[in-house]
């Protein structure tokens, strides 16, 4: 623990009171948001790890589709089938405050016809680009949500270390720095104030045995 650099004076040790008492406040608040923030955190990883799994799982199935299709179509078939897509996809990007933590909300919407997705007719075709496909069109809203998720928990996880960090340092030095410097400045008041009730004694004795002087000398001389 360091001791502050400040003048031992009764003011001082009145401003450091409610610096500490303020200190202490704010580090439980920021204790209380890092465990909120960590609990949320946890759950989005649940979520994530079982929505991951499930993203990458399709991606798997639509690309092992795809390579077939490439196998059984030439270069130029595959490229000219898949060249004018139906349907196009707009996402909109919104924010949501989570305990001081701005992530990302996607609303996404397709336009074009959801019943016809291909972009090509069935005659110069293999149905394992159908498949394809129709995989990725399957996972695309997962994949989305997914993007958001990750966003959002790295967000978070950048939060939980700042508000680490800020907890950390008033734990183990803002605050016992404060309590260190208010139990000097508090021993020096004590000792001045020890001090000066010695002084005052002593005037005190010093005074009396001038009056018990000045009154024998006034004795002796009427005598």
């Amino acid at each position: 623990m360091a001791r502050l650099n400040v003048n031992p004076t009764r003011q001082e040790l009145t401003r450091l009171k409610k610096r500490l008492k303020t200190s202490q406040r704010g580090h439980k608040l920021l204790k209380d948001k890092r465990d909120e923030l960590m609990k949320q955190f946890l759950d989005l990883v649940r979520k994530n790890r079982a929505l991951r799994e499930s993203v990458e799982r399709k991606l798997m199935q639509a690309h092992g589709s795809f390579v077939l299709a490439a196998a059984s179509m030439s270069d130029e078939s595959l490229a000219e089938a898949l060249m004018c897509p139906r349907q196009t996809v707009a996402v909109d990007v919104e924010v949501k405050n989570i305990m001081s933590v701005n992530v990302p909300v996607f609303q996404f919407t397709t336009s074009g016809d959801s019943s016809d997705i291909y972009p090509y007719g069935f005659g110069f075709t293999s149905g394992e680009l159908d498949n394809a496909v129709w995989s990725l069109g399957d996972v695309l809203t997962e994949l989305l949500e997914l993007a958001q998720m990750e966003k959002s928990a790295e967000l978070m996880s950048d939060e939980i270390e700042k508000t680490r960090r800020r907890v950390n340092a008033l734990e183990y030095a803002t605050i016992p720095n404060l309590q260190e410097t208010i139990r000097y400045i508090t021993m020096k008041l004590e000792e001045n104030e020890r001090g000066n009730t010695t002084r005052l004694m002593k005037v005190k004795d010093m005074m009396i045995a001038e009056k018990i002087e000045a009154a024998e000398k006034a004795k002796e001389a009427r005598a």
